[in-house]
């Protein structure tokens, strides 16, 4: 108010000195009062310039600074606090499509939000619509909104993962009784099996069933010997599977088939011994038992005495399978004097296939306890009991003393390639027992020499053919080394 009226008698001021000298006359009249106007216009003009700068520095001009620096602090924390309050934060009302959230937004708990790396903004869409809702609703009923809802406790992580598991566990039992329910559809049950086949008179068996019926059948005093023979060849099938032969075993099955070798007649014999053959392969708790059942015994006793080929065939196979990786039934087989059984048997007429074989085993008996022993230096793979039982077995000089260095040198005169092949590997093997032997023998000496002009020109052959390492050419080698061994 001061500053107006300042201005306004300024004003009257000026009219007194443009209106008061207008009495004056002439010309200087009028350059006077041209000088006082210019005057006063600037005296005016500073004035309002003066009043107006200070009209707006007035409320910086008065203020305390320090009252001032704590009223700015004391907003800004208002305004934060405002921004913080859950009340006041705008709800977000997603739906099933994504959208732009935008800065000061909160969104309901159970939302789905993602940042989108090509825009760089954040976008949310509805998760769950009835826990949407349910949000909605306790929000109108003046609910505050858990914008913390990161926060578990220990308890709530533990009924978490024992509902996860629980659920986990149900959908598992779903998809096994999904998957049994389509195995029942694709396959009958084995009960409606069974009465079907009651009605087309066929009776559903296991294998021990089956066999525990076949040898009823060949142990009854009243089966005919067609009926024995057929139950026989029947088990032979069953029995080559190793836990068969040891069902047949746990009900007494085998000592009866054992028993069977003492039979007069030929075929029960040859069929006894052929189903024990395949019980003994590779199967060392049958192979025990049989030891122990007197099976060996028997066995020999067969092959000793006067019985058609076809019997003694069968029955140096069950030999073979009962003495092959087993060193104590081979130490008893020497006991019991086998070589002298199988020496007789390979000197037979009419004998010459056995004789093969005969040599054939005995070429694996003497390489099986070779590598037991360099696997038990290289390796030390092999028990020192299995270890001990071989070194017990002096088949070697058994072989000496029984004259095998001279009987296998002299069936090399066989015909058959194959048989030829199989004697010169057994000479190979005896090299070391035998070399005397073979030095003293004029007539292996001929027949290598002849053997070699054979194959040379067989191996020719399988050259022109194409083929480098040929059967003859392999055979040609053998012979070759075995020449320059003894030389």
């Amino acid at each position: 108010m001061r500053a107006a009226s300042c201005c306004v008698k300024a004003d009257t001021e000026v009219w007194k000195l443009l209106i008061g000298p207008l009495t004056l006359p002439g010309q200087g009249m009028l350059l006077f009062r041209m000088a006082t106007l210019g005057m006063l216009l600037g005296i005016l003009m500073a004035s309002c310039f003066t009043f107006c700068l200070s009209h707006q520095n007035s409320e910086f001009a008065l203020t305390n600074p320090e009252k001032s620096s704590t009223e700015e602090r004391e907003r800004k924390e208002t305004t934060a606090e405002e921004e913080l309050d859950p009340r006041v934060l705008e709800v977000f009302h997603p739906t099933h499509e994504w959208q732009a959230l935008r800065p000061g937004q909160t969104v309901p708990a159970g939302s789905h939000v993602r940042l989108n790396l090509q825009t760089g903004e954040r976008e949310v869409k509805l998760q769950d619509e009835d826990k949407f809702r349910n949000n909605l609703k306790g929000l109108k009923k003046g609910k505050r909104l858990d914008i913390n809802g990161n926060t578990y406790t220990s308890q709530d992580l533990k009924s978490a993962l024992a509902k996860f598991k629980e659920g986990a566990e149900m959908e598992s039992s779903k998809e096994d009784k999904a998957r049994q329910a389509k195995v029942k559809r694709l396959f009958r049950p084995i009960e409606e099996l069974k009465k079907d086949f009651e009605e087309l008179n066929v009776v559903i068996e296991t294998d021990m069933q089956i066999m525990v019926r076949l040898i009823n059948k060949f142990n009854s005093s009243s089966s005919s010997l067609e009926e024995k023979i057929a139950a026989l060849f029947d088990l032979e099938y069953y029995v080559h599977q190793m836990d068969n032969a040891q069902d047949l075993l746990s009900f007494g099955g085998l000592q009866v088939v054992i028993n069977g070798l003492n039979s007069t007649e030929p075929l029960v014999k040859e069929y006894a011994a052929f189903v024990l053959g395949a019980a003994f392969s590779s199967n060392p708790k049958v192979q025990v038992e049989a030891i122990e059942g007197g099976a060996l015994q028997k066995l020999l006793v067969i092959l000793a005495t006067e019985q058609p080929l076809t019997a003694k065939k069968k029955v140096l196979f069950a030999l073979c399978s009962l003495l092959r990786h087993f060193p104590y039934a081979q130490q008893q087989f020497l006991k019991l004097g086998g070589l002298h059984v199988l020496r007789s048997l390979v000197q037979e007429k009419g004998m010459e296939v056995l004789a093969v074989r005969v040599v054939t085993l005995l070429y694996d008996l003497v390489t099986e306890k070779m590598f037991a022993e360099e696997e038990a230096e290289l390796t030390q793979e092999t028990s020192p009991e299995k270890l001990q039982q071989y070194r017990q077995v002096h088949l070697l000089p058994g072989l000496r003393e029984q004259g095998w260095c001279e009987i296998t040198a002299h069936l090399l005169a066989l015909p058959e390639h194959d048989a030829r092949e199989k004697v010169l590997q057994t000479l190979v093997a005896l090299l070391a027992t035998c070399r005397d032997r073979y030095c003293q023998d004029p007539q292996l000496s001929r027949t290598l020499v002849s053997l070699q002009a054979e194959y040379q020109a067989l191996a020719a052959l399988e050259l022109q053919d194409g083929e480098d390492e040929g059967y003859f050419r392999e055979l040609l080698g053998s012979i070759n080394s075995l020449l320059k061994e003894l030389r």
